[in-house]
């Protein structure tokens, strides 16, 4: 099977640290998959997520020892530009990716450094930002829009890259439970339709549990939990600092005390299932 993201043996530590921020790192990701990388502060995620475009080592600089190759591509001896055009990465907060005065400016300057010409590069600024639903922003300055408008754009500016893998570390990070929900659905939109490989790091673990076909859980640098979200949802996580969605927790303690379940649901909507399916049974 081919993997658009294969890791071997990934250890590494920033310059000047005698500790090992990533310890022995195994990890395959499929073409297409959803992936919530998820896990206490300081565990490790945000430096994976560097390793995934080259960042690590070409930027940050530190000790690395390990393999990490991306849509069959050493990103340890490719440029950063041309791993740029596979993998886009979005950040915590999108005005530190906004920089152009217009909306449309924005979206261009990723196709225009990549030396497309013009009509290719105002199809693909076209097609992101109908992808995104934010058309009519076009003329705006980013830094008068809201936080998710301003994450729309964000990825709007990736996606005009058409890259095969879409990283996000945290992208909700300071937005509001509806608007955070909307930008979710939004990635698993684009993950269907596109067959977009999706890896989000996110602890807001309650709306992302439905969305996910895969969650990952780090702690002192190494990955402790690997599985689907109906696998590592009904386990205790708070030994590494987490709390499961309300959903499985509920239910869980309803089979505790006696009650079954066909399954354990991960979301409102699927709750309500089970319980139909129960009243019927």
């Amino acid at each position: 099977m081919h993997h658009i993201v294969s890791i071997r043996d990934l250890w590494f530590r920033y310059r000047g640290s005698d500790e090992w921020t990533l310890r022995d790192i195994d990890l395959d990701i499929e073409r297409g998959e959803f992936v919530v990388i998820t896990g206490r502060s300081g565990c490790g995620k945000t430096t994976l997520c560097r390793c995934l475009n080259g960042l690590i080592p070409q930027f940050y600089e530190g000790e690395l020892k390990g393999s990490v190759t991306v849509a069959g591509l050493d990103v340890t001896r490719i440029p950063v530009a041309r791993i740029a055009s596979i993998v886009g990465m979005v950040f915590q907060n999108p005005s530190s990716q906004l920089f152009m005065l217009t909306v449309e400016r924005d979206v261009a300057f990723g196709p225009e450094n990549l030396g497309l010409p013009k009509d290719e590069i105002l199809r693909r600024v076209n097609w992101a930002l109908d992808m995104l639903g934010i058309s009519d922003l076009r003329f705006r300055s980013p830094h008068e829009l809201s936080g998710g408008q301003q994450q729309r754009v964000a990825i709007a500016a990736i996606l005009a890259m058409q890259p095969q893998i879409i990283v996000l570390d945290e992208p909700t990070a300071y937005l509001d439970p509806y608007t955070s929900l909307s930008i979710f659905n939004l990635l698993k939109e684009l993950n269907t339709k596109l067959c977009l490989t999706v890896i989000l790091v996110e602890h807001k673990l309650e709306l992302v549990a439905s969305l996910a076909d895969r969650v990952i859980v780090m702690d002192k640098g190494c990955i402790v939990l690997d599985g689907s979200p109906r696998e590592i949802f009904v386990k205790d996580l708070s030994v590494y600092g987490l709390k499961p969605p309300s959903i499985p927790r509920l239910f869980l303690k309803l089979s505790g005390y006696g009650f079954k379940f066909s399954r354990i649901p991960l979301a409102v909507e699927e709750a309500v299932e089970v319980f139909r399916e129960g009243s019927r049974s």
